[in-house]
């Protein structure tokens, strides 16, 4: 936890007064200017924006399509059902590689867009395999009752899969918005836009350019009143990148618990 704490401590110190060293604990000089300077840049303020609006986004469309796809797999009476497993198993294991995959999304006219965070994302093989596993657990009689009461099928998924599938549901989206929101690589990869920038790139490559250089550049550049550093900028944009996550982490952590054991119990 040190690290994580040593962030935050590092985060409200004075900047200049951070490079004298000795900060350990509690910060000496304490400081907002490195939190003013990040949350009142457009740049960094358009980057947490994007950021939130691609977890939310992403999220959504990834538990909705995931858990479609893996309930009309869990049917015994799918047509070709085994060969649909396969094919997402196999999935699982090998990929085309970054070069087909770029011609991919270019010849879906997804990148430099929003939606080359999104819609790639939609289905995870291990999220379906498991999927797969858990509503398979769920017992055929219920759902039989519900189709001589005269349910179709997305009735029966609405109305009674998805209330009783909060643990897997909470599970991967835990999974998933984690995975958003950290992710950075295809903004590096497929976006040129700066206006589409992700928050964790801004920050990766914050923390590039103060490693590359001592002197302190681009976001990480010292204000007016010379208060703040490459380091505390990038102390801060780490701290306020966490909190998202361990806000909405505790309210999950029952059901996290209980859909970690999906499928590990078989009777």
């Amino acid at each position: 936890m040190y690290p994580f704490y040593y962030a935050f401590v590092c985060s409200f110190n004075d900047g200049m007064d951070l490079l004298r060293g000795g900060v350990y604990f509690w910060p000496r000089k304490i400081s907002l200017a490195s939190y003013k300077e990040l949350l009142w840049d457009p740049a960094w303020q358009n980057a947490f924006f994007i950021s939130v609006a691609r977890t939310v986004v992403g999220t959504a469309f990834s538990v909705i399509v995931t858990c479609l796809f893996s309930y009309g797999l869990s049917r015994k009476n799918l047509m070709f059902r085994k060969v649909y497993i396969f094919l997402v198993v196999f999935s699982m294991y090998f990929s085309g590689g970054l070069i087909p995959y770029y011609v991919l999304l270019r010849n879906l006219g997804l990148p430099n867009t929003f939606w080359v965070y999104v819609i790639p994302g939609m289905v995870n093989s291990f999220f379906t395999i498991t999927g797969i596993n858990f509503f398979n657990s769920i017992p055929e009689s219920m759902l039989e009752s519900a189709r001589i009461s005269g349910a179709k099928e997305i009735q029966i998924f609405w109305k009674i899969i998805l209330p009783v599938s909060l643990p897997f549901i909470a599970t991967i989206s835990l999974f998933v918005a984690v995975g958003h929101w950290n992710s950075w690589l295809d903004s590096a990869y497929f976006v040129r836009d700066p206006g589409l920038q992700t928050l964790a790139f801004k920050m990766m490559t914050t923390i590039n350019k103060v490693m590359a250089s001592s002197a302190d550049i681009g976001a990480g550049q010292m204000s007016a009143a010379n208060t703040t550093t490459g380091f505390t900028i990038q102390a801060t944009a780490m701290v306020i990148s966490m909190l998202p996550i361990m806000c909405v982490y505790p309210f999950q952590q029952k059901y996290f618990v209980r859909g970690m054991m999906l499928g590990s119990v078989k009777e």
